[in-house]
């Protein structure tokens, strides 16, 4: 029966960071700096929400793009924070998490043959998606450009195929975001095009130095933009999975007819969490932000002391480090440091080929665990220089 399935399924693979993350899950005292997910719990006027929903027997199918009031919350969240307005009514789908958004938006907009272009390293959930809608990926190396897209190597990999472009800043694995000056100068090349952007925003309330910036607020830019968020990462609400697509009109009706028939609607009590989450929690990613910027800061100054080379991440919770001077793959280091150093890491090549040579350190950890497994890395790369 096997030859019968989609073959398009059989040929992805689980995810490169599930996968590592399973093989080494049986391995005894490992301190793992691995997952990306915050390590706080979701706070307590959320909760409190959810459960009231509950009583409320607020249990049954909402509409389709979710409940009007969290759409106008969403709407208001955007105005007040990055300058863009979104009608709740006909722009703004709520979704089971910002990876479902994805989902609907790609096979929206994709056809057999059309071709996306992923900045590289990237985090591995595109590709697959990518691959199911019947379309191409197409790479590009930004590592010599600071983990960023430039409009030059954007040049260089465009088509006649090309349908749309991915912009994953704050970036899943380098942290590396966009200033309105880079924007500037990369928003030119897109605007020309009959392009779309999707613009994969999960982590705008972990930006560290300035404010976070959507591509969605140049000029021309709105009307071929898919705006991806949700509340995962901003109110440590991973398993509420809520997130949200915003897109023009046009667009956002032909994506509400995807996602009607995949999910239906986003769960009803996680929908009214949500919304006191961004109608009461504004303040709660400040604490989360602020526990991160400690935690980077130490993190990137031992990386530094151990030798490595290593960029200062601008948002998210991940750094990328370099380790291929050790002449060893990413994913044997992976196990090794597993193995012989009692320290987990996500090898990079889990982030498309181009991440070989790098490992993901996730600090969505305390303090105690990073700094222990930071000295058992530390350890292990003596040894393993001696």
């Amino acid at each position: 029966m096997r030859p019968l399935l989609n073959k398009s399924v059989q040929t992805i693979e689980i995810s490169g960071i599930r996968k590592f993350f399973n093989m080494v899950t049986d391995e005894k005292n490992v301190t793992s700096l691995t997952i990306g997910q915050p390590d706080f719990h979701t706070p307590d006027h959320v909760k409190e929400a959810a459960k009231y929903a509950l009583d409320q027997n607020k249990t049954v199918y909402t509409h389709n793009a979710g409940i009007p009031e969290l759409r106008r919350a969403i709407s208001s969240y955007y105005e007040n924070s990055y300058g863009l307005d979104y009608y709740p009514d006909s722009e703004i789908i709520v979704t089971t998490g910002a990876s479902q958004a994805i989902d609907i938006t790609l096979r929206t907009i994709l056809n057999a043959g059309d071709e996306v272009i992923l900045p590289a390293p990237i985090y591995p959930g595109y590709e697959p998606l990518i691959r199911l809608a019947g379309a191409q990926v197409v790479y590009v190396d930004t590592t010599g450009d600071n983990f960023k897209l430039t409009k030059e190597t954007l040049r260089q990999h465009i088509t006649e195929n090309t349908k749309c472009v991915v912009l994953p800043y704050p970036s899943n694995p380098t942290g590396a975001s966009f200033t309105k000056e880079e924007f500037q100068q990369l928003v030119p090349e897109l605007r020309k095009r009959n392009i779309f952007v999707l613009a994969d925003e999960i982590y705008s309330e972990l930006v560290y130095d300035r404010k976070h910036i959507s591509i969605a607020g140049f000029k021309g830019m709105k009307d071929k933009t898919i705006i991806i968020n949700g509340l995962s990462k901003s109110h440590a609400m991973t398993g509420f999975r809520i997130g949200y697509a915003l897109a023009p009109s046009w667009l956002a009706k032909e994506m509400l007819k995807v996602h009607q028939y995949n999910v239906s609607c986003a769960s009803s009590i996680s929908q009214y969490a949500a919304l006191e989450a961004l109608t009461n929690g504004s303040n709660d990613p400040s604490a989360m932000r602020d526990a991160y910027v400690k935690r980077r800061d130490y993190v990137y100054e031992r990386l530094q002391s151990m030798g490595l080379q290593v960029n200062l991440p601008d948002g998210a919770f991940y750094f990328f480090p370099q380790f291929d001077q050790l002449g060893l793959s990413s994913f044997q280091l992976g196990l090794d440091l597993v193995r012989k150093g009692k320290v987990a890491l996500v090898p990079g090549d889990a982030f498309s080929p181009i991440g070989e040579g790098y490992m993901r350190l996730s600090y969505a950890y305390d303090m105690k665990t990073i700094r222990e497994g930071l000295d058992r890395l530390e350890v292990f790369l003596t040894d393993l220089k001696a």
